[in-house]
This record gives structure tokens, sequence and C-alpha cells, in this order.
């Protein structure tokens, strides 16, 4: 199961599929432009959770705390927990708290698993993927990373950029209902986007195309990009999901995708190539053609 390398393993227990996932969240700041640690360690499960297309029903919930931790912080992250869980229908069903000593720790960890339901007929994995895909993102890339970027220590400088955390299961949902046929899902965390098309090119065995024109970007966030050398395919996301869609179903979950508040900014940005030809290549505006490549060295430690 883990030789898969997907976001989440989809588990059959008797008649049914259980998709199960876990995460560590060591965020630094710990609140940012956007969201919290709190919100952060929800959204990143269900979105984990729900790229095998499942209906997310239960996470487990642990903090790892720093002794002299300010109670205040921690209610106010509770309480961004709670609204994000009520936001997405999930609920915590098991939890745990372990302080530590002053020194110990960082602050504050979180450590989370999650589970979900999958339904019969959906089967949504890499290996599904098929040559003449369209290869479609939910807006634009770059924001979480960026605004964990502007509260940095050693930047700190004055930004309206907010991260893009959110939870993505309804928009998962409605995907759906509009095409059962997804072949792919996968959210552009770590490593961004290019990161996520060039782990996807490896385990499908297809090579990619897509469109520097038709990626979307805020300006603010291309901006402080190229003012610190910085290339935004490969920055962090925490509320975008790339989908991978056969072409005739592609415009319905753009549109599917478009109605709901996550996906007002969807864009088709690409398409899977012939299989044997591992690869993703970028058209740019200028016309030429650059070949991706991963970034050994992390751009942005602890942005999740």
């Amino acid at each position: 199961m883990l030789n898969r390398l997907e976001d989440s393993a989809a588990i059959k227990a008797g008649d049914a599929r259980i998709a199960f996932t876990t995460d560590s969240f060591v965020v630094d700041p710990i609140f940012f432009p956007g969201g919290d640690i709190g919100k952060l360690s929800i959204c990143g499960t269900i979105n984990d959770l729900v790229t095998t297309g499942c209906r997310p029903i239960g996470l487990s919930f642990s903090l790892i705390i720093e002794e002299g931790f300010p109670v205040s912080d921690l209610e106010k992250i509770l309480g961004s927990i709670k609204s994000t869980l009520d936001e997405a229908g999930v609920e915590v069903f098991t939890g745990d708290t372990k302080v530590v000593e002053k020194g110990s720790a960082d602050r504050l960890f979180i450590n989370t698993s999650g589970i979900g339901i999958i339904g019969n007929g959906i089967n949504i994995s890499p290996r599904n993927i098929e040559k003449g895909d369209k290869i479609i993102i939910n807006g634009p890339i770059g924001d979480h990373g960026t605004a964990i970027l502007s509260r940095r220590k050693e930047f700190d400088f004055s930004s309206d950029i907010k991260s893009d955390c959110a939870p993505l299961n309804i928009l998962v949902s409605d995907m759906l209902k509009a095409s059962g046929k997804i072949h792919a899902l996968r959210d552009a965390t770590r490593g961004g986007l290019a990161t996520v098309l060039l782990e996807i090119s490896e385990q499908s065995g297809h090579s990619m195309d897509i469109w520097a024109q038709d990626i979307p970007v805020n300006d603010n966030v291309l901006g402080i990009c190229e003012f610190l050398g910085l290339d935004p395919l490969y920055i962090a996301n925490e509320g975008k999901m790339v989908s991978f869609v056969p072409e005739p179903d592609a415009h319905k979950v753009l549109k599917a995708s478009k109605a709901n508040k996550y996906g007002k900014q969807a864009s088709i940005i690409g398409e899977v190539g012939p299989r044997s030809k591992k690869g993703v290549i970028l058209n740019t505006d200028l016309g030429t053609r650059r070949k991706l490549d991963y970034q050994y060295g992390e751009q942005l430690p602890r942005i999740c």
C-alpha cells in the first residue's frame, strides 16, 4: 500500500472501502493571514482524504504543546478547528494532548489521522490517468506559501496575501456529481503544482503539457515571487486540487468547480500526453517549452 505513494490509502474492509490518511503539522508561524495551525490541520487532512473521492467522516486529533504556551492562543486555535470542522461537516472522533518541557518543542505541533467512505463505482488514482485527460486546477497557486513567508521574522513584509487554506470535500463532491469519470485527484501542497505534476507523471507513466498562460496566479503573489526569485509553480498551496478528467467530461467538471466558492477561478491548465514518455513540459507565454524538474532544496520549510 505504501508503494502507491498516494495522499490517502484506499483500504478494503469487508464490502466497504475506506480512505485512511495521517499527517503532522509544524507550520511556522502558527498564526498566518487566512488561517492558523488548527485550521490548516483540518483542511490538510480532509483534502488528503478526498483525493480518493471519498466522503470524509471523522478525524483523530492530537496536540503536542510546549510548556508555557498561552491558553488564549490555544483557545483561538481550537475555535478555528471547530469552525472548519463545522463547515466541512466532519467530526473529531478521538484525540490526545501532551505537554513537553519548555524548549522541547516549538510552541505547538498537531498530528491528525482521517477516515472516509469511498462510494461504489469510485476508483480514483494516478494509475488511471489516460492520454488526452485534461488537467484542471480550482484556482490561483502560491497563496499559502507566500502568506506564510510574509510573516516570517526574516522577512515580515506588509502584504494583503492570504492563505488559500480551505476544506475541499464539498468541492470534490460537486465535481464527482458532474462526472463519475474523474481519473485522479491530488492537492498541491508542499512542493506546489510542479512537484505534484512531476510525481503523478512518474506514478502514471504519462507525460504532461501545461500552459503558462492558463495557470492562475494572483498578481501580488507573482510580484513577491519575482522580487525574491521564487517560482510560484513550486510554492505550497492548501486549498488547491488538481484533477485529471477525460476530455469529454472536462468542461462539466470545470463548470461544477466554478459554481463552488472554492473553485470560482478554476481553469484547464494542461493535457496528459502518451504513456512511457514521463515528464512535464511548461509551454511558456513566449512560445518556448521548458521541462520541469524537482527542486531538491526546500524553498520554504515548515509551511504546513
